[in-house]
Formats: C-alpha cells, sequence, structure tokens
C-alpha cells in the first residue's frame, strides 16, 4: 500500500469516524437499545484512533517511502485499515441489525490491529541510529 492511498484512507476513516458518531449520537439514540448504542460507540472511539494511526503511518510512509521500514509500514497500513473493517464494521453492524453472530467477526479485527501496531514496532526496529536521531 502506498503512502498517497493510505492517506487518503485515514482522511476518509477520520471523516467517517466524525460522521458516524455524530450520526449515533443524535440520528440513532433513539432507535438503539442501550447496549447497542454501546457497540456503536466502541465501533466510533476504536475507528477514530485507528483512522489517526493510519493517519501517522501513512505520513511516515511518505516521509520515507524507500527505506529500511517501508515494507513494515505498508503493512501495519494493511493491518489497520482491515481493522477498521472488521471491528468497526462488524460493531455497527451488529449495532444496526441487533445480530449477535456479527460479533464472531470483531476479535479479527482487533487481532488485525494487534498485527499492525506490532508492524509499527518491527518498522522502528529497522531504522538506523542516524534515522532516529
Amino acid at each position: 500500500m502506498q503512502g498517497k492511498h493510505l492517506l487518503i484512507i485515514a482522511a476518509i476513516a477520520g471523516f467517517s469516524a466524525v460522521a458516524l458518531g455524530a450520526f449515533g449520537a443524535h440520528g440513532l439514540k433513539g432507535s438503539l437499545n442501550p447496549q447497542q448504542l454501546g457497540w456503536w460507540t466502541t465501533a466510533v472511539q476504536y475507528h477514530l484512533v485507528h483512522a489517526v494511526a493510519l493517519l501517522g503511518v501513512s505520513v511516515w510512509l511518505q516521509i520515507s517511502p524507500n527505506d529500511s521500514c517501508s515494507r513494515w509500514l505498508r503493512r501495519t497500513g494493511l493491518m489497520m485499515v482491515l481493522g477498521l473493517v472488521l471491528f468497526s464494521g462488524s460493531l455497527y453492524s451488529m449495532a444496526l441489525t441487533d445480530m449477535r453472530a456479527l460479533g464472531i467477526v470483531t476479535p479479527f479485527g482487533g487481532l488485525s490491529w494487534l498485527m499492525g501496531w506490532f508492524g509499527l514496532v518491527l518498522a522502528a526496529s529497522t531504522l538506523k541510529p542516524s534515522e532516529q536521531e
């Protein structure tokens, strides 16, 4: 995944997280039961946090597209996007449909995010001392 593409995805993710948060707070408040609203809120919080993380990854990749850590950054970006779709997407769907079976997908999104965060550890570990200063 290219830095430019990740930057676009990060911007879309941030925009959609804010829009979905507002929709949940104003449009769904009377329609969802407290548990469904909790799922929605959790989805929005994680969605927004990982939109910001994607922004950081995309900027890092734009600054150093061909250095030793770019391979890990691209993989990290992919895992972060996958996590958004699986984790937040499944919670949004559960909240709207009350189909609890969709909850089986949610942990795979969390695992994708964990892999993405670990990818950042691996990317940082490949930096040479002169790149760290």
